[in-house]
């Protein structure tokens, strides 16, 4: 027993050496702001390093992601042909970047049909839930192949998951009960991950949805728009224009509440793609929707 305790001891002070060892590298200046962020990480990631060796099996997990999104999927409104056409396209992006990823589940991609909803997020076992309001700010295939595959990546690595475990422990659930299951709310992974899990997230992301053909600089545009949003609506809180509205201002601030400050996101990326020579000039896919419009919807 004393063995085990010292090995564990070992794995968390080497884990903790490593973890500010990178982030060291990613900030050479560290304020009193980031020194609290790093410490709130490094302990988030202590409680996460129980679930590695604890894993619940792929089935499992499947099982328990398609209980909580047919409990979410039930409570959106009909889809209209529009809607349906959109998440058709947005699987076959989706899909042709998860054939990338580790582990081999069957990621299943969704639209919510909401103009308020400028986020996206993912659920255990495969399952990732894209707004409209985050659609409709995109302006190539490309920057929706780097939004999935973030998504993607955080069940690739397990976040979505131990979510899960973390929530069943806390709460002592039964995640064999579908009752247990249907506890556990939605916004639990709304709410965003720690800044390494969302770091990690976008650096694979960015590298699946290079192997699947997109070209990076759909990131590369996203984060500098990003960016600029910003500096000018969230640090700034300037008035909106006309080409951007009140509603999308709100929508956008918790997008970036969720999420590390996207100068931070956007050096991460171009690191990322000095690092591994990804093709810069790979061209740009439009971001194309095409359907049908039947006698009963005119």
């Amino acid at each position: 027993m004393k063995r085990i305790l010292a090995l564990v001891a070992i794995l968390l002070i080497a884990g903790g050496a490593l973890y500010f060892a990178q982030q060291h590298r990613r900030q050479d200046v560290m304020s009193v702001n980031a020194v609290v962020d790093s410490a709130a990480d490094w302990q988030r990631d202590l409680t996460r390093a129980p679930m590695h060796f604890t894993r619940i099996s792929d089935d499992q997990e499947t099982r328990i992601g398609d209980e909580l999104a047919q409990q979410y999927a039930s409570a959106q409104p009909t889809q209209t042909a529009e809607m349906a056409a959109m998440e058709w396209y947005v699987s076959k992006v989706g899909g042709r970047v998860a054939a990338h990823a580790v582990r081999r589940l069957a990621f299943r991609f969704h639209v919510i049909a909401s103009v308020d909803m400028i986020n996206a997020f993912a659920l255990p076992g495969g399952h990732v839930f894209v707004g409209q309001g985050l659609l409709d700010q995109m302006t190539s295939e490309d920057e929706l192949a780097f939004v999935l595959g973030h998504e993607i990546e955080h069940i690739d690595h397990y976040h979505a998951v131990e979510r899960v475990q973390i929530e069943a422990q806390l709460n002592k659930l039964n995640l064999d009960i579908e009752a247990a299951v249907a506890q556990i709310p939605i916004s639990l992974w709304q709410a965003g991950y720690s800044k390494e899990q969302e770091f990690e997230a976008d650096r694979e992301g960015l590298r699946i949805a290079s192997a699947a053909g997109y070209s990076p600089q759909g990131a590369v545009n996203m984060l500098e728009r990003w960016t600029q949003l910003h500096r000018e609506y969230v640090i700034h809180a300037q008035t909106p224009t006309g080409e951007l509205s009140q509603l999308a201002i709100e929508g956008l601030t918790g997008y970036f509440r969720t999420h590390p400050l996207p100068s931070e996101r956007l050096a991460q990326a171009n690191e990322i793609i000095a690092q591994d020579h990804l093709p810069l000039s790979r061209p740009l896919k439009p971001f194309h929707v095409e359907y049908e419009v039947t006698s009963e919807e005119r």
